[in-house]
């Protein structure tokens, strides 16, 4: 069975940092191009950030740029996604995903095969 499994979501102030990690169970995450989707609750999904190891693509939303670093660690299987200066518009869920395509420049994967459940960030004083 695949999957993808995200952890570190949490609860931090405004200015904090949190680190996000993508694992793959049943499927190699180089092989892919894995991205991070994030939804708030009333608003549409909207793309983080995206690497194909492949290649050495990464992209990003340019709401999160110079914020935000997505990188992949080959031996854990795991892409992580650093997140440095949270604002209270970087809430919501965050969702990895794992595409047979390339990074689009809006920080999401094309033909996404593979979703995660999702972990929350909270960003509040």
């Amino acid at each position: 069975e695949v999957q993808l499994v995200e952890s570190g979501g949490g609860s931090v102030q405004p200015g904090g940092s949190l680190r996000l990690s993508c694992t793959g169970s049943g499927v190699t995450v180089d092989d892919f191009a894995i991205g991070w989707f994030r939804q708030a609750p009333g608003e549409e999904r909207e793309g983080v950030s995206c690497i194909r190891r492949s290649d050495g693509t990464t992209t990003y939303a340019d709401s999160v740029k110079g914020r935000f670093t997505i990188s992949s660690d080959n031996a854990k299987n795991t892409v992580t996604l650093q997140m440095n200066d949270l604002r209270s518009e970087d809430m919501g869920t965050y969702i990895c995903v794992a595409g047979d395509g390339y990074c689009t420049d809006f920080g999401f994967p094309t033909a996404i095969r593979f979703w995660g459940q999702g972990t929350p960030v909270t960003v509040s004083s």
